[in-house]
C-alpha cells in the first residue's frame, strides 16, 4: 500500500499565525473533522476539484482532489521522469518546466517544510506561485514536444509514467493547481 498526496491550498498568512507545532494536526483536522467519518472533500468536491470545510468552519484552506490519482508515488514518478528526459528537450521548453515542476514534484525543498513532521511532502510559498502559473502558461502550448523525448527516455519503464498521456493529465492538474493558488494569493501544501 503505498502513500497518498493530500494537497492543500492554504491562507499562509493564517496559517503563518499558527504556533508552527499545530498546523499539521489543524490541517489534518480541517480534511478529515472528528466529528465525521467522511472527509469533507468526499462531499463537497467542486467541478474544478477543490473542496472547502463543511459549515461555517475554517475558510482558510481548501483541498484539491486529484482526478488523475490520489497517491503519491505517481506524483514521484512524473517528477522523475522529468529529471529522466529534461536534457532531450530544448532549453526554451526546458527553463518553464523546471521553475513550474522544482518544489512541486520534484526537489522539495525540505527547509521550508516542518522539519518535525516528516509527511510533508511539500509546501509551496504563495510568493513563488505567480512565478510557476506564468511558466505553465509558456509550457501548456508546448507539451506535446515532450512526446518523443518521453518515449525515448520514459515509455515501459518501472517507476515512471505508464504513458506519455498520463504524464500530461498530471502535469495538466499541477498547472490548474497553482494557476488556482497563483490568483488567490494562497500556499500550496502536500500532506501524506
Amino acid at each position: 500500500m503505498g502513500m497518498d498526496l493530500t494537497l492543500f491550498m492554504v491562507d499562509w498568512g493564517w496559517l503563518g499565525a499558527v504556533p508552527a507545532g499545530n498546523r499539521i494536526e489543524l490541517l489534518e483536522d480541517a480534511a478529515w473533522p472528528s466529528e465525521t467519518d467522511v472527509p469533507y472533500e468526499a462531499g463537497h468536491r467542486r467541478d474544478d476539484g477543490w473542496s472547502r470545510p463543511l459549515g461555517p468552519g475554517p475558510q482558510w484552506c481548501a483541498v484539491y482532489g486529484f482526478s488523475t490519482t490520489g497517491a503519491h508515488a505517481p506524483h514521484a514518478r512524473a517528477g522523475a521522469a522529468w529529471g529522466d528526459l529534461r536534457l532531450l528537450v530544448d532549453a526554451s521548453v526546458r527553463e518553464p518546466m523546471d521553475t513550474f515542476l522544482d518544489g512541486l514534484l520534484r526537489n522539495v525543498d525540505r527547509a521550508s517544510a516542518d522539519r518535525w513532521h516528516q509527511h510533508v511532502l511539500l509546501a509551496c510559498p504563495p510568493e513563488v506561485l505567480p512565478a510557476k502559473a506564468r511558466a505553465w502558461e509558456r509550457l501548456e502550448p508546448r507539451l506535446e514536444e515532450l512526446r518523443a523525448p518521453f518515449a525515448a527516455e520514459c515509455e515501459g519503464w518501472a517507476g515512471r509514467p505508464d504513458t506519455f498521456e498520463d504524464f500530461i493529465a498530471l502535469l495538466r492538474e499541477w498547472g490548474g493547481v497553482t494557476a488556482a493558488a497563483a490568483r488567490r494569493g494562497w500556499g500550496l501544501v502536500g500532506l501524506s
